[in-house]
Formats: structure tokens, sequence, C-alpha cells
């Protein structure tokens, strides 16, 4: 299928726009065309952002956009076409982000457009957040990594010996009060307060990638991908049989390349586990250079250990003494407070972590997201 009737159809769209008042000119449509190009042509979600992005300059111009979006992609997605024309495609992703209201009898003319709502609507995306991720079918997957992309963590801040100018009023800064007085000659000076300077704390992952994790190690491997590119400070390594650095992989903006870099740099994937070989490895490699100090790890693994308990507990307890706070992440752990270890693994790590969190859907991961400030 050629690409022709494609561009004639969004450069038709831009007449649309020109036609309702918008000031688009050849040069913003060149521009949107070449956004398509990149993304998926026949997918309502990515041909609705990437207009946005390239047609629409001024705030007020929005709902322009949105009416004249709805009536054209929608009625020529309702219509259909020809074999030889491409069509728009309405995903389940796409109504996680555009949802169109039921309409109501309309008290205007006939010539009145629907309008899309935009925001996150009660639909089946909403539905798939609290389903497991190994129980869900390739469209909800679709839908929750497109969500786990816009996902944006804030990790925990920590206080510096670095002193700052702080609006907190923790303490009076006397420097700076005696050198505006000695200013304004002696006259009464505004009170001055200094405080320390917050300094973001760094993240680490730790993936497990074994065969056990199969249905959830994609996910957790997107999660950190999304994670480092909100949070700067973010190293994230894998392990099944032996740990395996993948923070450079990860650096690409595209999630299909970070991923497909990341499984040519893991060896053991889908293989056995060594959770206790992988994170005594961490420490003696990495840990005692300084990135794990002070550092939240995150530890992402069903606890199924074939090593030696003793190696597991002993390289928890070392990474502990080196890291500020450590979060293990179960796919097969309940959300409920009370819920027991079921793996001897699982059973030994809850002697040395801060922190035992479920991971088998997205509800859980953005608790997690939701929480991770809050690890001082």
């Amino acid at each position: 299928m050629s690409d022709e009737p494609i561009v004639d159809r969004l450069v038709q769209f831009g007449h649309e726009l020109r036609n309702e008042g918008l000031p688009i000119g050849t040069g913003d449509i060149t521009t949107f065309c070449a956004a398509v190009a990149v993304l998926d042509p026949v997918d309502l979600h990515d041909l609705y952002w990437s207009g946005h992005a390239s047609l629409v300059s001024r705030r007020d111009h929005i709902r322009i956009y949105d009416r004249v979006f709805g009536r054209f992609f929608r009625s020529q997605s309702e219509a259909g076409h020809d074999a030889d024309s491409p069509s728009v495609s309405e995903t389940m992703e796409t109504q996680a982000v555009l949802q169109v209201p039921a309409s109501e009898p309309s008290t205007g003319g006939e010539g009145d457009d629907p309008e899309i709502t935009l925001g996150l609507a009660a639909s089946d995306a909403e539905v798939a957040r609290d389903k497991s991720f190994s129980a869900c079918t390739p469209e909800e997957l679709a839908t929750l990594r497109r969500i786990i992309a816009r996902m944006r963590l804030s990790p925990p801040q920590r206080r510096s010996r670095r002193r700052c100018a702080d609006g907190e009023r923790r303490r009076p800064d006397m420097r700076r009060i005696a050198r505006e007085a000695m200013r304004m000659h002696h006259e009464a000076p505004r009170l001055l307060w200094v405080g320390r300077k917050l300094r973001v704390r760094p993240l680490l992952f730790v993936l497990d990638v074994s065969g056990s994790m199969s249905d959830y190690s994609r996910n957790l491997l997107q999660f950190a991908h999304a994670s480092r590119r909100a949070a700067g400070r973010v190293e994230v390594f894998c392990f099944g049989t032996h740990l395996t650095r993948i923070t450079p992989a990860l650096d690409s903006p595209r999630l299909d390349d970070a991923l497909t870099a990341a499984t040519r740099c893991v060896s053991d994937w889908d293989g056995g586990t060594q959770i206790g070989e992988s994170l005594r490895e961490l420490v003696r490699q990495w840990g005692r250079r300084g990135m794990t100090r002070g550092s939240i790890v995150v530890i992402c693994s069903d606890g199924h250990d074939r090593g030696d308990p003793a190696t597991l507990a002993g390289a928890l307890k070392d990474l502990s003494r080196l890291s500020h706070r450590i979060v293990w992440i179960n796919p097969y752990q309940g959300d409920g407070e009370g819920c027991q270890p079921s793996t001897l693994g699982m059973m030994v790590a809850a002697r040395h972590v801060d922190a035992i969190v479920s991971g088998r859907n997205l509800r859980s991961l953005e608790a997690f997201a939701a929480g991770l400030p809050k690890l001082r």
C-alpha cells in the first residue's frame, strides 16, 4: 500500500483546520506529516497527539482542533474506506486517552459536531489497571505499556550538607541578616532563613529476568525505562544466573529500541535464578564503588532462588548497609499488608528489606511510584 493516500488525508485534515480559522501553513502540515511518519499512522492516539503538537500553537485553538479531529477522523473511521485507502483504527489504548461521550439529543442544528474529551476516562483501560499482567490480552498490554511510558517518578530527596536560602524557616541566616543591616545603614532588616540543599537520591533497579518471571519481566523493565527517563539518576541491572548492567542500553528514548538493546546484553534471559550470587556480585563489583551508597534499591523478583539461602542473606545484609532503603517488588505478592512470603527466598529477604510490595498490575506500580517520595 502506498503512503500517498495517507499523506493526502493528512494534508486534507490540515486544510480543514485552516478553514476553521486556525493559522496553519504549509510548513506546519509538513511537520505534521513528518511526525506521523515515525509513529503509527493508523492509530487515532498517535494521529491526535502528533497533530496536537505540530498544528496547535495557542490554547484557545485546542477546542477547535478537537472538534475538527473528531469530525474528520471519527466519521471516516465509522464510514469505512476502499481497500486501497488506509483507515484509522480505534484501539483500546486510543480509548484510554480519547473518549467520545455518548451524544445526547442536540438542541442546535444538524451541523453540531461531537467533541473529544481528553483524559483517562472510565473505560477498558481502567479495568485493565487492576488486572494482572499475566492475564492481560495483547491489546490490554499495549494500553498499559502506553500508560507506563507516561508515568513520571519522583524519587525521594535528601538534605545535603550544603546550605542555601530556604523559605521553610528552619534556621535564621545570621550572615545575610548582618550584611543586609550594614547595607541598609543599621535599619531593621527583614528576617532571612537558611536551609540545606535538597538532592535526589539515586534509584537502582535489580530486575529478575528468569523463566519464572517471564510474564512480568518486560513490563517491569519498561517501568524501569520510564523511571530512568523521568528521574535521571537511575541505574538498572538484570539478573538470572548472573548480573548484567543494562543502564546504557536504556538510554534510547524509544521503548522498543531500548528493550531490544537490553535483551541483547542479557545472555541468561528466561533461564535459571541465582538471586544471592547476583546480589553479592552487585555489592562487590558496583556497591563498594559507591553506586549503591545512599540509594534506593528496588529488587523485582518472585524470590525463587536456586542458590544457598545463606548467600542471599549475606548479600542482602551487605546491601542494606550500603543503601538507604531496599524495596522488594514481587509480582506474586498480594496487595494486602498481612500477606506472608511464600518462597524460601522471600522468607530470607523479609528480614533485610524495608518493604515488600506487589507488582502484578499497573495499579500496584502506580502505588509504588506514589509512595516512592516518602522513602526518606
